[in-house]
């Protein structure tokens, strides 16, 4: 049985691939099959880390910070469309070309940082399921984790039947975080005009606002997506020929266009949301459970319940990915893997011992955020290096533009992780208070 499924539906997508690159076929149905990694990848941009910062955002400085979350999404659509075009050309993935490329102890280096943001990433995730599933159901919060684990457990199984059915899962979940905060939309009160202003107009109000646009851009463009979107595309679909490989790196940028277009459009709904719904009256909203709780009386019983329901998704999809992107992570620097269950127990226990401490677990999502963005260079000047590169890439080298652009996208978040430090320590920053 689970070769038929293997064979209905990895090999057939495989197949549906192959045809349409040779020219086999015009079916528009057989281009589905290129759908899936960025699908995949994307879930990280919609992670309880997202819900943590954007309900902040939204709720402390209205529509203010929405350029931040636009901007963020565009820089993370390049990075991720560099990413796939690696694993593409090269066949390797970030990872196992940091190893080849760098010197160990570099390597090495690259690797300790890029464990600890796959630790803060697991957090928010593993976490931020664990908060939904505790309040959908009145659970205590270490029983959710808890089942949350078992889940997560659950759905890794389906590597096994081939890449498909994981990404068809992870892809049913990704719909449905859409779909409910399309509900939002509809019951929040939006000023459209104010949001479409703020979404082009950058504004930084002070240091707090600093510090969430920094959690906003480690919540968007995240460092295990990165590592994780080479490895989706190196060999899911071999192209066997130059021709082939051209036209899939051509369906590989429009599905990144694609699926994180809707994970943007989620994250700006997150912070239009709270925005309508607590800047007003509620601008003190600053946890889950709280935003949770007071949804209720302002938009009713359904705006909360889908909230709730789709925490619960993210946070269980983004698990999955995480768990994922870790494995390619380790693999890919040291050059071996350990078993899943292992690497799902070292993850999972700085978010049971924040729990258990009793530290304020939405504050503790938004500060993984902060943790990642600072963490964000490794992935993205590798990459940058590695895609700039003409006797790696050949012909798929990085052109004048594509140079630019990433490069103006890395220099800032390097800027924003600066002062984010310097305000950290104290140091006065002009134009904030």
């Amino acid at each position: 049985m689970d070769q038929n499924v293997k064979s209905t539906l990895t090999t057939r997508t495989r197949d549906d691939a192959h045809s349409i690159l040779s020219g086999g076929t015009k079916n528009p149905r057989a281009y589905l099959a290129f759908l899936g990694p960025a699908v995949v990848a994307s879930i990280a941009y919609t992670d309880p880390g997202n819900f943590a910062t954007n309900i902040q955002a939204g709720a402390q400085y209205g529509y203010n910070l929405l350029w931040v979350v636009l901007m963020a999404n565009l820089v993370a659509m390049l990075f991720q469309a560099l990413s796939a075009k690696l694993g593409i050309v090269t066949g390797r993935n970030l990872a196992e070309m940091c190893r080849d490329q760098f010197s160990k102890p570099v390597a090495y280096a690259m690797w300790v940082a890029s464990e600890i943001a796959a630790m803060a990433t697991d957090l928010a995730e593993f976490l931020g399921g664990a908060i939904g599933l505790s309040l959908l159901f009145g659970l205590p919060l270490l029983w959710g984790m808890a089942i949350v684990a078992i889940v997560i457990s659950g759905i890794l199984a389906f590597e096994q039947r081939g890449f498909r059915p994981i990404e068809l899962v992870v892809g049913a979940l990704v719909a449905l975080i859409a779909l409910c905060y399309l509900a939002e939309l509809v019951l929040a009160p939006i000023d459209w005009r104010a949001a479409a202003k703020h979404a082009v107009t950058p504004k930084i109000d002070d240091s707090r606002a600093l510090m969430l646009a920094v959690g906003i851009i480690g919540a968007t463009v995240m460092p295990h997506a990165v590592f994780l979107h080479s490895s989706l595309t190196q060999s899911r679909t071999p192209p066997r020929n130059a021709d082939e490989r051209r036209k899939l790196v051509r369906f590989s940028n429009i599905e990144v266009v694609v699926a994180l277009a809707v994970a943007g459009a989620v994250n700006m709904a997150m912070v239009m949301m709270a925005s309508a719904a607590f800047h007003a009256g509620h601008s003190d909203v600053a946890e889950i459970e709280t935003a949770y709780h007071t949804l209720t009386p302002l938009l009713g019983g359904f705006a909360a319940t889908a909230f709730l329901v789709s925490l619960l998704a993210s946070g269980v999809a983004s698990s999955v990915v995480g768990t994922m992107a870790g494995q390619i992570i380790m693999q890919g620097f040291v050059g071996f893997s350990i078993p899943v269950w292992v690497r799902r127990l070292v993850t999972m226990a700085p978010a049971f011992v924040i729990v258990a401490m009793g530290y304020d677990s939405t504050q503790a999502l938004v500060m993984s955020q902060v943790i990642l963005s600072i963490a964000l260079p490794v992935p993205m000047i590798a990459l940058l290096m590695f895609t700039g590169r003409r006797d790696i890439m050949g012909e798929h080298v990085n052109g004048p533009a594509t140079r630019i652009a990433a490069a103006l996208g890395a220099a800032i978040v390097l800027a924003l992780n600066v002062v984010l430090i310097l305000s950290a320590i104290g140091a006065p920053i002009p134009g904030l208070s």
